[in-house]
């Protein structure tokens, strides 16, 4: 039997943000909020990202099978994730609850991608980011929410690979 994209998407995501909570619960608040750099991202931006960003291109997802005339997607300079990683919104936030909504998502995933057939994986819909646009379900799946994660994942360790050498 062979696996379906969902359900390597869905184990994908599930490992990853397993992954994630386990590193960031055993770390320090000021390992958590450290910034490499003025251009980088803490630990704490990170996954706050994350915990925004996932449910975003899920529910984009469930949006385009209900409406795949309308337009979806975000670029970099989105408001509402500038303001999610915003120096002010991270510090104001508090780290179990944050590791809690990362907790949460797999099961949202799993439960949209579960509902997610392969013709609907094939749908495209207009893009409001001109580099998505003529792109389908399935390049969300797999770009925009398990690479996304995969990358995030990765992020973090670089950012304890610079901690640990400060």
């Amino acid at each position: 039997m062979t696996k379906t994209l969902q359900t390597s998407a869905i184990e994908s995501v599930q490992l990853s943000i397993q992954s994630i909570i386990g590193v960031v619960k055993n770390l320090s608040e000021k390992e958590i909020r450290w910034n490499p750099s003025a251009e980088e991202w803490s630990i704490m931006q990170i996954i706050t990202h994350v915990a925004e960003a996932i449910p975003y291109w899920v529910r984009e997802i469930q949006q385009i099978k209900e409406h795949p005339e309308k337009a979806w997607g975000r670029g970099l300079t989105d408001e509402t994730r500038l303001k999610t990683v915003s120096v002010e919104n991270v510090n104001s936030l508090q780290i179990s609850d944050v590791l809690d909504q990362l907790a949460s998502i797999p099961v949202y995933v799993e439960e949209t991608l579960r509902a997610v057939s392969s013709k609907d994986l094939e749908i495209i819909a207009p893009s409001r980011n001109p580099r998505f646009d003529g792109k389908s379900v399935e390049f969300i799946v797999n770009h925009l929410i398990v690479e996304h994660v995969e990358k995030h994942e990765h992020q973090i360790q670089r950012n304890l690979s610079k901690y640990s050498q400060e």
